[in-house]
């Protein structure tokens, strides 16, 4: 699993379409196309599949559910992604989630409830991908 973030309109796209050589007929699955968040693996594709806009994923979460039930939901679906991977040798999920967690904090509770939670997700996904990229500008600075 990779985890690529960074600012919003900083190039985390383009940079994991050049960095894995991406062409049109990969599996590209966004959240900003109104994508649903991926649930049924089934429906993937090729060696690298790229979720995209992930905090938005979350930010529908927390309509739905409380903090704790929305970590949960995250945790098994990071599970999910994880097994998809390792029924294939050099199969790789790719997450994309542009950085919400800096700068002023929300006045809003329910945009200061999103940004926590997506920080906590955002840890989760750290910890368990295999790489970590933060792109800034268009230049990655691999963490993990």
């Amino acid at each position: 699993m990779h985890f690529v973030t960074g600012g919003a309109y900083n190039g985390k796209s383009k940079w994991v379409k050049t960095f894995y050589g991406l062409t049109e007929d990969h599996c590209w699955r966004s959240a900003y196309d109104q994508m649903k968040i991926p649930l049924n693996v089934s429906r993937f594709y090729g060696d690298v599949v790229v979720l995209e806009g992930v905090e938005q994923w979350i930010k529908g979460l927390t309509a739905d559910s409380g903090h704790e039930e929305c970590r949960a939901i995250w945790q098994s679906l990071l599970g999910i992604w994880r097994s998809w991977e390792s029924e294939q040798h050099e199969r790789t999920v790719v997450i994309i989630g542009a950085d919400i967690t800096k700068g002023i904090v929300p006045i809003e509770k329910e945009e200061r409830e999103w940004r926590d939670l997506t920080g906590w997700a955002y840890q989760d996904l750290a910890a368990l991908a295999d790489r970590v990229d933060v792109i800034w500008y268009g230049l990655n600075q691999q963490l993990k």
